[in-house]
């Protein structure tokens, strides 16, 4: 099972507007040694980017599977204490990562739930993956909840 990560038009409205915030920022400094710094400063911030963007999300019988850009990580089923559906709420704190560009990933921090990583695109998608070991995830998808009633089939 494999659902894309949609991203809100918040997420795509912030890209586009620091992709072209950054692009127009190399191209009004005069110096041209400048314009390599700031250039070679903005390919390493969105290769680190890539790196956590979610595109989709996946699962079988053995891993759930965090299709990024430019990795995948996965999870290990055997490790999986529950998957329930999640929005977050108003008073989330990122403590560190993306509230919107090229997608919402990160640490986040919310009273009710505690510390957790999330990719996602959109909150309305989310849902919540707790570890055995205590290390929770949030991740969103196009069909979360078919995603959590396939995950807790498979950690049954």
């Amino acid at each position: 099972m494999k659902h894309r990560v949609e991203f809100s038009t918040f997420c795509i409205i912030t890209t586009l507007a620091c992709l072209a915030l950054f692009v127009g920022c190399t191209f009004i400094i005069p110096e041209i040694w400048w314009q390599i710094g700031w250039g070679a400063f903005i390919s390493i911030l969105l290769i680190i980017c890539l790196c956590y963007m979610p595109m989709s999300i996946g699962a079988d019988e053995n891993a759930i599977y965090i299709n990024r850009s430019l990795k995948i990580k996965s999870i290990a089923m055997t490790e999986v204490k529950s998957a329930k559906l999640h929005t977050p709420s108003s008073g989330t704190i990122r403590t560190c990562g993306s509230g919107g560009f090229l997608g919402y990933w990160g640490w986040f921090r919310e009273r009710e739930v505690g510390n957790y990583f999330a990719y996602y695109g959109q909150m309305k998608d989310c849902f919540l993956v707790e570890l055995k070991d205590g290390r929770k995830y949030l991740l969103g998808c196009k069909n979360a909840p078919d995603m959590v009633e396939y995950i807790n089939k498979q950690i049954k």
